[in-house]
């Protein structure tokens, strides 16, 4: 492998199967993730840095890769609307593309609520135009597990704390699909956010064994030498972040960026089998038709 792609070697039999009529591509579950930065300190050169985990390898999907706090959608999250500050759910229906209003607040109700359960940061304030300092203590915590383990809902969180959903400190960035031909598959939307002022972040991730705050120009760079594993999504994203200085130029970007769906195509081409992400020719796999595996073009 000549950089840091993820890539499994069960693949090409699956897109073969999936080609064939063999294999049945399972309904895309809906799912969000976001990108947290911080402007630079004493210890990070150039622009903002940042956070990211990576995944304990003995997961099944995407072991061993760096990614971004994130997951699959809460059906509970569109079951009433939350305290919500910023724009409206309206605005919110039309830039993440759904139909309907319950829908964008599920999926920005996941990109909030999986950043607290996975960083321990909360996009979240009493009022519009603040965010809690300190989500430390014993309470809190109880509350976080009470989340990730689904006794509680976020609306319920959310209410219990008498807190609004700060939506204005999330950008929308990009929107990937997962393959066909994969058995667990995701329609994620990525977001940007700035990290709270007064918080701070923790590996509160049973899926994560590291988590990092690094520049998104040297991730790319460690996934380029093959330092760091990564999927597609994670390393396309971290390029489009490279050139803002700060958080804030990042997420004053967020409303310009495409978030028409990527999806992977696979097409046989003569001897080969070629698997490819529209737009994005840098993950394009030349995979030798009789053979189990192959290297990036």
């Amino acid at each position: 492998m000549s950089n840091g792609q993820w890539y499994p070697p069960e693949w090409p039999d699956r897109i073969r199967a999936l080609a064939a009529g063999e294999l049945t591509a399972v309904a895309p579950r809906r799912a969000a993730t976001v990108m947290l930065l911080r402007d630079p300190g004493a210890d990070i050169g150039g622009g903002p840095a940042v956070h990211m985990l990576r995944r304990r390898t003995s997961m099944a999907f995407a072991g061993g890769a760096y990614a971004y706090p994130g997951g699959g959608v809460d059906p509970r999250d569109d079951d009433h609307l939350v305290g919500w500050a910023g724009p409206s759910l309206e605005h919110w229906a039309e830039r993440l593309g759904v139909a309907t209003v319950t829908e964008a607040q599920a999926i920005v109700c996941a990109a909030v609520r999986e950043t607290y359960e996975e960083a321990g940061v909360l996009l979240a304030g009493p009022t519009a135009g603040t965010v809690v300092s300190d989500t430390t203590g014993a309470d809190w915590e109880a509350d976080r597990e009470a989340l990730v383990a689904r006794e509680l809902s976020f609306a319920e969180f959310l209410d219990r704390r008498g807190l609004l959903l700060r939506s204005d400190l999330l950008g929308a960035w990009a929107r990937w699909i997962t393959p066909e031909f994969e058995p667990r598959r995701y329609d994620t939307w990525f977001f940007v956010a700035a990290l709270p002022e007064g918080q701070r972040t923790r590996n509160a991730s049973t899926e994560a064994d590291r988590t990092v705050w690094i520049a998104p120009g040297e991730a790319a760079d460690g996934y380029d030498r093959g330092e760091l594993l990564m999927m597609p999504p994670t390393v396309s994203t971290l390029r489009t972040l490279r050139p803002y200085g700060t958080a804030a130029e990042a997420l004053k970007a967020a409303d310009a960026q495409d978030l028409t769906p990527v999806l992977a195509q696979a097409r046989l081409d003569g001897d080969e089998l070629v698997l490819s992400w529209p737009g994005h020719d840098e993950f394009t796999k030349h995979i030798p038709a009789g053979g189990a595996g192959g290297e990036g073009a």
